[in-house]
């Protein structure tokens, strides 16, 4: 079964193949959420400052009966913290919303602040002094491993040509009709895992016909075709829902898609996000809009 599985990250770590996405889940709904993935055999949670629920994820994992060293608990340094004494700050800060003594793994959420995100300014000596205090935390036990989020190769590289440790994760958002095949081939060079965000594409891949008509050929729901691609791509899916039901048929997901398959999901055209197609970009427009 899927949830029994794992990763090892270039550290020894292990991490689970599969993860429950927190983006949008209130902070008062999302510790029955947790407690409710816990209950379906989720060991894998994932928030971020910026998702506003940190102490309710906490919450959720101090009362799910599961001992904390069964659990892998994630969360992500805000991106507009691109100095050391504000990274280091933030990451104790997590810590303590969290209740936490440590974290699983913590990431840089993007190398640009959302207001600034893919633009001109790649804000490579920002990154480098947040990068600085993740090592440290890690160094200091505060946290198992580290890594980045949205971070190109560019970012990447500055990261591993001028820090001390080489990031363990890079989360991107890939699903078919957005699969960054460059991108991921780097990091698999450079053992670096990728972590899928909306592996169902922010909902749309509920209206591509391709992969309507795939899921009915393996008799699958559209979310496990889409969750099944992404493991299948050697990342780890990261479904987002509060709901037990979806999570229970998310975790269902032990068939195999052929490689002729693979190849048409691999080479989807890309998909239309309509009124989520600034995600991820947490900017003031796209929060007040949603």
């Amino acid at each position: 079964m899927i949830l029994d599985e794992t990763y090892t990250l270039s550290n020894g770590v292990k991490i689970p193949k599969l993860g429950l996405g927190t983006w949008f889940i209130d902070d008062q709904d999302v510790a029955l959420a947790v407690n409710e993935a816990v209950n379906i055999g989720y060991r894998h949670f994932d928030t971020a400052q910026a998702y506003g629920n940190e102490r309710g994820v906490g919450e959720g994992i101090a009362t799910c009966g599961i001992a904390r060293e069964d659990l892998f608990v994630t969360s992500k340094l805000a991106a507009e913290i691109k100095d050391y004494a504000g990274a280091t700050r933030a990451i104790d800060e997590t810590l303590n919303k969290m209740g936490l003594d440590y974290l699983d793994l913590m990431l840089i959420h993007s190398p640009q602040p959302w207001q600034d995100f893919r633009g001109q300014d790649p804000f490579y000596a920002g990154n480098l002094e947040a990068w600085r205090a993740l090592e440290d935390a890690y160094r200091a036990g505060k946290v198992r491993a580290i890594g980045v989020s949205n971070f190109l190769q560019s970012d990447l590289e500055n990261l591993i040509e001028n820090g001390e440790i080489m990031p363990m994760v890079d989360q991107l958002l890939v699903h078919a009709g957005n699969t960054p095949f460059e991108l991921l081939d780097y990091c698999q060079k450079q053992d670096i895992l990728v972590e899928a965000y909306s592996p169902i594409a922010h909902g749309k891949a509920f209206e591509d016909k391709t992969i309507e008509q795939l899921a009915a050929k393996y008799n699958v729901s559209i979310p496990q075709l889409c969750i099944r691609y992404a493991l299948q791509l050697g990342t780890v899916p990261l479904p987002k829902t509060a709901d037990p039901e979806h999570m229970a048929d998310n975790a269902k997901v032990d068939f195999v898609i052929s490689e002729a398959d693979m190849d048409t999901l691999k080479h989807l055209k890309a998909l239309d996000y309509g009124d989520s197609s600034e995600f991820p970009v947490f900017s003031a427009k796209n929060q007040a809009k949603n």
